[in-house]
């Protein structure tokens, strides 16, 4: 499996909203930085996708302009447009931004250790 194919699969597992799935493409220690919040270890990055997915239940999150700025043998940094579309309270809502995602090789295949997403340009 490559960092590309492990990317698809974390966006994937991040539309079953099951952590369990999102977790067998995490590191440990992954970090995390939200707009609202930072997010070190597993235990609060799960914390923060189970909030985010009990207010939008149907959330269906999404990549594109996927570009690699790094693609080495045991290191890939993939940046994107994301962007995000659900229900809150019964109203339709969507949003968009720029995420960068940093992945490692280990001995069990690549894990992502740290996303960063923000908005986009005004």
């Amino acid at each position: 499996m490559t960092a590309s194919d492990t990317l698809a699969r974390y966006i994937a597992a991040t539309n079953t909203h099951d952590f369990d799935e999102v977790e067998q493409v995490l590191d440990a220690g992954a970090v995390y930085y939200f707009g609202d919040a930072t997010c070190v270890g597993l235990a609060t990055v799960r914390g923060y996708f189970e909030r985010t997915w009990a207010l939008i239940p149907d959330e269906v999150y999404g990549a594109e302009d996927v570009e690699w700025v790094v693609d080495a043998a045991d290191t890939a940094v993939a940046v994107y447009t994301y962007q995000w579309s659900g229900h809150i309270n019964g109203q339709a809502r969507s949003g968009s931004g720029r995420a960068t995602n940093v992945f490692h090789r280990t001995d069990s295949g690549w894990r992502l250790m740290h996303e960063h997403l923000s908005a986009g340009p005004a």
